[in-house]
This record gives C-alpha cells, structure tokens and sequence, in this order.
C-alpha cells in the first residue's frame, strides 16, 4: 500500500519535467568594427562600434518571453595618479592635500539601454561594479591600499575631471537595440584617449539577472613622425643624444647669426 503514493510523485514529477521543456539558455555572438585605432598628431577623437546579438544556446531552446538588457564596459589601459587639492593660504594658490589612486583605468565608459538602476538591484551593481561610482579605485591610505566611501571629495572630484575630459563616461542611452536580440553600441574616443590595450565588456541581463557575458578587445597605436622619434629615443639612446646636442647647438649658432648685431 506505501508503494502507490511513491508511484504517483513519481509519475507527477515526470509529467512535471516533460511538460517544462528545455531551460532558456543564451550566448552573446559580438563583433567590433576594429580593432586598432592609429593616432597621430592630428588625431581629434574617433568612434568604435560594438555590435552583435544574443543567440539560444542550443537550437531546441527555448527564447526567453521578457526582454535583454545590456551593460558594456569599455577600460583602458591603467595608470597612477596624484590628485592635488589646493586652497588659498595667506594669499597664495598652494597645495594643502594629495591622494594617490593606483592602477585605475586610464579610460573608463559604462554603457548600457536604460539606467543601469532599472537593469538590476544595487547589490549586483556593486558585485559587479557596473556604474562609475560602483567601480573600486585602489588609492594610497597610508601604509594601506583600498577605496573609500563612494562621496569621498578626492574620490568625486578625480571621476568628475576624468568626466570632463570624456575620458570617463557613463551613458544609459549608449547601447541601442535593434531588435530584441540584436543590439549596437558606439564607443567614442577623444582626442585625449591614452595610447594602450582597451578591454571590452559585454554583460546582458534578463530579469536582473545577468545571464551571459563576452569579451572583446583593441588597441590604440601611436604613428607618424612623433612615433618614430619616440622609438629613436628608446631604441638608439645614444645616437638620439647625440643628435639632439648637435640639433641644439646648431640652433644656438644659427640664431647667433641671424641675431647678430654688427
């Protein structure tokens, strides 16, 4: 008799499993339109874009019935920096405080569809450090290294001067959907960016959750006769000395010569 009410989960559970069919299950298929920006002297800025769309991981699944949100992080190449307050003291601009900040990105761009605050909850923002002020910058604390409280003023005023260099932005209109699946993205780069390796992140979300992710990369190169120079300074130290004392001393005659007073 304690057999029949075993059989009958049993058969309710298979029936269960039957009836639900495969789980919905997505891949981020990306693409970037290149992957090497070259700068030289009259380089004002550019633009990149990212584009690509959100696939069924298998050809049985199911497509998901509610819609994709999509955050892309783009960061570039880290660097230290020193920030400096200064304050009149008896008349004079003078510096009275300094906060070092470690290997932060040099370039930063969050973009996503919509308000990253409508895409998730604020604990995956922070977990996943999708907005500017949720993103940790390692600074000089003393003996110690870590990130302070999020309206600390060195901390806000270093994000707004990399803001208004548009080396840090954060736009909740820089990802456009084409379609439900398909979406496109322009990463737009001043004439300011830092020459280095960029990371490119692409998370997509689906009822607050992120449910997939991809990586996708570029570089941005220095050309032209700025870039030989450099080369020449690093690669034949010498020979560039030495051509530099000459260039400088043949100046210094000429401008002896044309400025000569008889």
């Amino acid at each position: 008799m304690t057999r029949h009410p075993a059989i009958a989960a049993t058969v309710l559970l298979a029936a269960s499993i039957a009836g639900s069919g495969p789980a919905a299950a997505e891949r981020l298929v990306s693409s970037i339109s290149r992957h090497q920006v070259m700068v030289n002297s009259n380089f004002a800025g550019t633009t990149i874009v990212l584009f690509g769309t959100v696939e069924p991981d298998s050809p049985n699944a199911r497509r998901r019935a509610t819609g994709y949100d999509m955050v892309v992080t783009v960061t570039g190449p880290k660097q230290t920096i020193v920030e400096r307050r200064k304050e009149r003291v008896l008349g004079i601009w003078t510096n009275i405080a300094s906060r070092t900040f470690l290997n932060v990105p040099s370039y930063l761009a969050v973009l996503s569809n919509q308000p990253i605050e409508q895409i998730t909850d604020a604990e995956t923002m922070r977990r996943l450090q999708l907005g500017l002020t949720d993103r940790l910058l390692p600074q000089q604390l003393g003996a110690d290294v870590g990130d302070v409280a999020r309206d600390d003023p060195f901390r806000v005023n270093f994000i707004r001067l990399k803001s208004q260099h548009q080396l840090y932005v954060q736009k909740t209109n820089g990802v456009t959907l084409l379609t439900p699946t398909v979406f496109r993205a322009e990463i737009s780069l001043p004439a300011e960016t830092p020459i280095g390796d960029y990371d490119v992140d692409i998370k997509v979300f689906a009822e607050g959750a992120m449910i997939t992710r991809a990586n996708s990369a570029f570089e941005i190169i220095k050309v032209g006769f700025e870039q030989f120079v450099a080369n020449a300074a690093v690669d034949y130290g010498l020979i560039y000395g030495l051509a530099t004392a000459m260039m400088a001393i043949m100046t210094g005659w000429f401008a002896s010569v044309v400025f000569r007073r008889d």
